[in-house]
């Protein structure tokens, strides 16, 4: 089956984050993204892609930090309710009775019960007719100690990742599983003789 190229997101699960801002004003907004991802490791750089008219780009471009907090699958109702079309001057952390986490380099609170917390200043907007590229620098990267080992991997059976892969008629929320093979970074690199 031949599929529109528009969608890709049918068949390429995307993580799920709450991006949590605040206005000039103080109005605290939460909301979810699917279009994040890390810029290359060792980079300590995300991008994100949005929509021109969100009220997280305009809280983003005026103060110029965001933190994106991973909410764990059982976080999926308070996801629901921030996707939301609320007006900018609503507390979406009011409406979705989330509870604010203090932050520890940057103004904006992050979300408790989150399964980590980055915290995030603006680096550069890559601007388009319809969409604008966000990057930001992870000024401070925390992982909720119930979720990681003691040197910071996640563990993915208990923590459950919110995902999502759309279809033609809305989201299918999902989470990853351990597909029960470990790959050693190593083992990436062919040996040279």
């Amino acid at each position: 089956m031949q599929l529109t190229p528009y969608k890709r997101e049918n068949v390429l699960p995307l993580p799920v984050v709450l991006i949590s801002t605040l206005s000039t004003t103080g109005i605290r907004n939460a909301a979810p993204w699917g279009n994040i991802t890390p810029i290359l490791r060792p980079l300590d750089q995300i991008i994100l892609a949005s929509w021109i008219r969100r009220d997280t780009l305009d809280n983003i471009r005026e103060t110029g930090e965001f933190v994106v907090n991973v909410p764990p699958v059982g976080m999926l109702e308070e996801v629901m309710i921030c996707s939301r079309n609320y007006p900018p001057e609503v507390d979406e952390f009011e409406e979705a009775g989330l509870v604010p986490r203090p932050s520890s380099v940057i103004t904006p609170p992050g979300i408790e019960g989150s399964i980590a917390w980055m915290e995030c200043r603006l680096v550069e907007e890559i601007l388009r007719e319809k969409y604008a590229l966000v990057i930001g620098k992870v000024e401070r990267l925390e992982v909720n100690d119930q979720y990681a080992s003691s040197d910071g991997d996640i563990d993915i059976e208990s923590a459950r990742p919110l995902s999502m892969v759309c279809g033609n008629d809305g989201i299918r929320y999902t989470y990853p599983v351990d597909a029960g093979r470990f790959a050693p970074y190593s083992e990436m690199f062919i040996k040279q003789s």
